[in-house]
Parts: C-alpha cells; sequence; structure tokens
C-alpha cells in the first residue's frame, strides 16, 4: 500500500501536514498561509500547571487547532478520530491507506526513532503523516524532516499512546470535502481578526499580557526560589519557544512571510510593511533565547542579568501590542 503523496518539509509539524494532506487533494497553500489563517500566533502562561516542573508557557494554541481553524475558515471538513484500543487504532489507519487517504497523527516525540537524540523528548503533540505500509512498516512523511522514512507496526503504536500531558490516544485525522472554489481573502481577514483578539486579550494568562505576567515574574523567581529554580524555568521558556513546536522567534518568522502573501491577495501596502515588523520582532525574540541561555550555562555572571532579562522581555510585549493594533487597524 503506496499513495502517491508529495512530501515538502516545513518549519512546524502542524502547518507542514496540513498543507501536505491538502496539497494531495488538490488545495495549494503555503505552511504561512496554513498558520494566518489557522491564527497559529498564541502565548499563554499557566503558572498552575507544571511541565518538566516549571511553568506551563506555550508559545502555540491546542494541538490541532491550527489545522481546524484553516479548515473551518476555508469551508473543508476534517474527520479526526480517537481510539481507546490501539489494535483498532491500527486497523482504521491500515483501512484509510487501502482507500487511498494519506492520514495524519498526532504522536509523542521522544520515541520517534528516526529523530535525532538531541531533539527527542516527552513532547506528545508532534505531528506527522502516514501515507503507505510496505513490508510491515508505515511509510511515514513527517514535515520537520526533509526525508520521508518509515516505522515499525510496534514503533508507530509506541508514538501514537505516548503517555503524559496531551496523550495521542491513537488521534488520526484527515479532509473529508475541500469545495472548489475556498474564500481565501475572507479566510485571511478571519485569521488575523482572531490572532489580534488572542494577542490582545483582557486576561493576564493570554497574549501579551501573559507576556507581561512572565517577565515581571522573572526577578520574583530569582528572589524567591533561587538560580537554579530560575534558571530552570527560563530553559523551558525558551525550550517551549526555540525547541517544542517552533515557537516564538520562528513563528513570528512564519506570520510575516504570511502577511507577505496576505498582502498582494488583499491588496494592502500596510501588511507588507506589518510583515517586516513582526520579522524584526521575531530576531528579539531570538536574541532573548540567547541570553537566557547563556545565563543556563553560567556564561553570563551579570548580578542584574534576571531584571535586565525582565526589561528585554516587556519591551518585546509592546511591541507586540503595538503591532496588533495596528494589524487589528489594518484589516
Amino acid at each position: 500500500m503506496k499513495i502517491n503523496f508529495e512530501h515538502h518539509q516545513t518549519a512546524h509539524c502542524e502547518n507542514g501536514v496540513a498543507s501536505n494532506l491538502l496539497l494531495n487533494k488538490g488545495l495549494k497553500l503555503s505552511e504561512p498561509m496554513i498558520f494566518g489563517i489557522g491564527s497559529g500566533l498564541f502565548f499563554v502562561y499557566l503558572p498552575f500547571l507544571k511541565v518538566n516542573f516549571a511553568p506551563g508557557f506555550s508559545y502555540r494554541p491546542m494541538p490541532g487547532a491550527i489545522f481546524s481553524k484553516a479548515a473551518k475558515r476555508l469551508g473543508i471538513k476534517i474527520k479526526r478520530i480517537k481510539f481507546s484500543n490501539p489494535a483498532e487504532a491500527q486497523k482504521a489507519l491500515e483501512k484509510n491507506l487501502e482507500n487511498n487517504i494519506p492520514t495524519g497523527l498526532q504522536v509523542g516525540v521522544f520515541n520517534l526513532t528516526y529523530f535525532p537524540e538531541e531533539y527527542k523528548f516527552h513532547f506528545n503533540a508532534h505531528n506527522l503523516v502516514v501515507y503507505g505500509k510496505e513490508d510491515g512498516k508505515f511509510l511515514i512523511s513527517d514535515p520537520v524532516m526533509d526525508y520521508t522514512t518509515t516505522l515499525t507496526e510496534a514503533e508507530l503504536e509506541k508514538v501514537r499512546y505516548a503517555k503524559g500531558a496531551l496523550p495521542p490516544k491513537g488521534h488520526m485525522y484527515y479532509p473529508t470535502y475541500i469545495p472548489e472554489n475556498v474564500n481565501l481573502e475572507e479566510a485571511i481577514k478571519k485569521g488575523i481578526k482572531d490572532t489580534c483578539k488572542n494577542m490582545l486579550a483582557p486576561v493576564p494568562i493570554i497574549g501579551v499580557k501573559a507576556m507581561r505576567w512572565v517577565a515581571k515574574s522573572i526577578p520574583k523567581w530569582a528572589a524567591k526560589k533561587g538560580t537554579k529554580t530560575t534558571n530552570h524555568y527560563l530553559g523551558q521558556l525558551i525550550r517551549m519557544q526555540e525547541e517544542i513546536g517552533t515557537g516564538g522567534g520562528g513563528f513570528r518568522f512564519i506570520y510575516g512571510a504570511f502577511l507577505q502573501e496576505a498582502a498582494v491577495i488583499l491588496k494592502k501596502d500596510e501588511l507588507r510593511e506589518l510583515s517586516k515588523e513582526i520579522t524584526a520582532i521575531g530576531d528579539l525574540w531570538r536574541d532573548f533565547a540567547v541570553d537566557i541561555a547563556r545565563v543556563y550555562k553560567n556564561r553570563n555572571s551579570k548580578s542584574d542579568i534576571y531584571n535586565q532579562l525582565s526589561k528585554t522581555m516587556l519591551h518585546i510585549a509592546d511591541l507586540e501590542e503595538a503591532f496588533y493594533k495596528k494589524l487589528r487597524k489594518a484589516i
């Protein structure tokens, strides 16, 4: 069983799976376009939720939300199924392959045998496509890899039923209906408006306000919890930003590319200028990550470093708030 499926490498797994699955059905949308329409830019701070013994930070919405929102705004229907029984999950996947349906899966990263060791960690919201089965092995298109690969039945079952936070539970999904004509202009506007609404939300755990909460917490962690714990929290912050799901800096570069495409489609030159602005903010997030990495590795011994990191993040939050207000006005 092997489906004629085009593999394209992308920066983020969920965008990539969505883009590749839709391309297989004849709808060509870039990764940035999926990301922008699906309102992929996000920030949430959950201090009461501990992940790897640190507060919950995320630069992305819940797994599946980007593709689901993009599909809804484009008039596309997606079928999603979870299975309590691994044997049933495999049977359903194989039936899809027999029916020539490439299928998206949510999996855990830690036991993906083709991942380099340094990228293996307990994260259960990774996405990939299964597009066939040969010699007892499933054919895998993982969009963060530059080549296709394979997993045995046992290996695939292990990652489909990974334990811990956000367990996949055999989750598989695939598009079942794509309209002949999609209203790209309207979908872009809805995606942008939703992103601005989320990032400018009045509640403290979401968007720019959440960024400020984290920024102001950094010196407090240092004073109350000590250097070791604070550095662990900061390590988690930049891991979520730079390693898990592309995150802060990378997401802003993707969003900049989306706004470049949107400027052409909507005929709005101000979106092109805003594209440059969010890309520059992405550079600042990357610099912020480098500064934290130096602290984490004890290469920065400045006594006031935690206050400096706090000020840097507050500055980024100010720039982002101004950006989303301009973007909302432009739409």
